[in-house]
C-alpha cells in the first residue's frame, strides 16, 4: 500500500513546492516593482525640489554669497577698465573695416594686442614702438609707457597722422594702383609705414616695388600692404606735429 501511495505523495509534494516557489517569485516581483516605483517617486520629488531652489535663487545654488559677490565685482572692474580705452568711438558693428578694426588687427600682428610686451629687439607695447619713435612724441619713460594703455593708443594715432602727412603725395599718387600684384590702399601704406618707416615706404612706392625692405623678423613691406589693405582710415587727419591727448 505504501509502495502504491509513494509516487502520489511525491507528486503532491512536488506540486506544493512548485506553488510555493511560484508564490515566492510572484511576491519578489511585486516587491521589486514597488521598490522601483518608490525610487522613481523619490527621484521625481528631488528633481522638483532642486528646480524650485534653482528658480528661487540660481546663483546661491552653485556659489556662496562671497564667491558670487566676487564674480560680479570682477566683471564690473573689467568693464571699467575697458571704458578708459580711447578711440572706442571708431568701433561700429556695421563697419568691420574702419580704423578701430585696422588698429586692432595691426596690434594683434605686432604683439597679440598686449600692452606690456617688449620683444628681443627692444620694441615696446601693443604696437611695438621703437624708443626713437616715442621720443618724437616726447615719451622718454618706457616703463611708464608700458603701464599706460591710454598713452599707447594716443601714440599710435599720432604716428598714423605723422606718416599720413609724410606720405600724403605718395598716397594720392599710388592708391588704387597695383604694385607686385598688390592693390595699394591708404591703410596698407600706413601699416607698411608702421612696420618699416615712412621713408622706406616712399622708396617702395616710387620704385614701383623694386626697392623693398623688411623688419628684423623678415616681414616685408608687401606683406603689410597686402594684409592690412582695404581699411577705412579717412578719419585720421594728416598732421606734421600732432599732440597727444
Amino acid at each position: 500500500m505504501d509502495l502504491l501511495l509513494k509516487p502520489c505523495k511525491s507528486k503532491l509534494k512536488f506540486s506544493i513546492n512548485k506553488r510555493r516557489i511560484f508564490a515566492a517569485s510572484k511576491k519578489t516581483e511585486t516587491e521589486n516593482i514597488f521598490y522601483m516605483e518608490s525610487i522613481n517617486h523619490k527621484f521625481f520629488l528631488s528633481t522638483v525640489l532642486a528646480l524650485f531652489i534653482y528658480l528661487s535663487n540660481p546663483y546661491d545654488l552653485f556659489f556662496n554669497k562671497t564667491t558670487s559677490d566676487t564674480i560680479f565685482t570682477e566683471v564690473k572692474t573689467a568693464t571699467k577698465k575697458e571704458a578708459v580705452k580711447p578711440f572706442d568711438c571708431f568701433d561700429t558693428s556695421q563697419n568691420k573695416n574702419d580704423f578701430f578694426h585696422f588698429k586692432e588687427a595691426l596690434a594683434f600682428k605686432e604683439s597679440r594686442g598686449r600692452y606690456t610686451v617688449v620683444n628681443k629687439y627692444g620694441y615696446l607695447g601693443k604696437y611695438q614702438f621703437g624708443s626713437g619713435t616715442l621720443e618724437r612724441f616726447k615719451i622718454y619713460n618706457t616703463r611708464e609707457f608700458l603701464k599706460n594703455p591710454v598713452l599707447q593708443e594716443q601714440a599710435f594715432v599720432a604716428l598714423c597722422q605723422v606718416n599720413k602727412w609724410i606720405l600724403r603725395k605718395d598716397i594720392s599718387r599710388s592708391v588704387g594702383k597695383k604694385i607686385n600684384g598688390i592693390l595699394i590702399t591708404e591703410s596698407g601704406i600706413l601699416a607698411a609705414a608702421h612696420l618699416a618707416g615712412a621713408g622706406n615706404v616712399k622708396k617702395f612706392l616710387r620704385s614701383k616695388g623694386t626697392k623693398s625692405s623688411s623688419d628684423a623678423f623678415g616681414t616685408s613691406i608687401e606683406n603689410y600692404m597686402y594684409k592690412f589693405g582695404g581699411y577705412d582710415t579717412s578719419n585720421i587727419k594728416k598732421d606734421r606735429t600732432p599732440t597727444l591727448g
